[in-house]
């Protein structure tokens, strides 16, 4: 058998290096080859080129970092259906699978093939003017619609399956995937999803309608979103790691990626468990 080929994704930062090369060099007296990729987290104003294309014969990849780290290395793989796990330093969030004590546990488990893995939506995001294709994106979690701190409200007209849906005057709109209703759309007041529920959530932020809720739509849907008026310093970010500027030129059409992320899980977690701890949910158990 040829050794396992590892991918590394690493949080820019002196501790998640250290740990990455401890745990590159575990991995290689293991007998295992490993890639490594530097994050590419950054401010979503400042976008930056795609990293290198991964290796198509890996076997997993491993995430040293937070949210951010975890989701450009679900950009780095792209369209690959390799195994991710994610590995946090601090409090283990959503994303994250394991603490920082677990990570050589945790890799032998991974390494002995004792894990699952559990699909994630993702959503494919094209922007449009006129008939040119200005930008083509996926997210895992969300892409959001976001005016400047001195704009005015936004006036964001909603098609769905090209059916009228409302306009919303708001500080902006997120679409979510159940992965990212716990991300920024949960801050904005929108509901939790959980991960297998096959659904596209749009959260408008701080809408001046306060009839204008929360809606979750089927995850077949066609969305069609498009400023209803002209408008300055407003911002399309995808997982808060790209973005680009719009105006009522261009037209955003966001549906379901047909390549889910594979995410390992392991033997006794539980969603609701970190829902619980994430959100301090008490109660008695039973």
């Amino acid at each position: 058998m040829p050794p396992k080929k590892i991918g590394l994704v690493v949080k820019p930062d002196d501790k998640a290096r250290r740990h990455a090369d401890a745990l590159d060099a575990w991995l290689v007296e293991k007998g295992c080859q490993v890639v490594r990729m530097a994050s590419d987290a950054t401010s979503p104003s400042a976008p930056n080129p795609s990293p290198a294309e991964p290796p198509t014969d890996l076997f997993c990849a491993v995430v040293l970092g937070g949210d951010g780290t975890f989701l450009s290395a679900v950009r780095w793989l792209g369209d690959h259906q390799v195994p991710i796990l994610g590995i946090k330093f601090g409090e283990v969030g959503f994303l994250a699978e394991a603490a920082e004590e677990q990570i050589y546990s945790v890799a032998a488990t991974i390494l002995e093939g004792r894990f699952t893995t559990w699909q994630r939506m993702r959503l494919n995001v094209e922007v449009r003017q006129d008939q040119e294709r200005l930008a083509y994106e996926t997210v895992l979690n969300d892409v959001v619609i976001n005016k400047g701190a001195l704009a005015r409200l936004a006036l964001i007209t909603v098609k769905v399956n090209d059916r009228y849906l409302t306009d919303y005057r708001a500080d902006g709109l997120i679409l979510a995937t159940p992965t990212g209703s716990t991300a920024y759309s949960l801050a904005a007041g929108g509901p939790v999803m959980h991960p297998t529920v096959p659904g596209i959530l749009i959260t408008p932020i701080c809408p001046f309608t306060l009839t204008n809720r929360p809606l979750i739509v089927a995850d077949s849907s066609r969305i069609e979103l498009r400023l209803a008026e002209k408008a300055s310093d407003i911002m399309l970010t995808f997982d808060g790691q790209v973005g680009l500027p719009i105006d009522e030129h261009h037209t955003i059409v966001i549906s379901k990626a047909d390549s889910p992320v594979q995410l390992i899980t392991l033997p006794g977690r539980s969603f609701f468990d970190v829902l619980r701890t994430k959100l301090r949910w008490s109660g008695s158990r039973t």
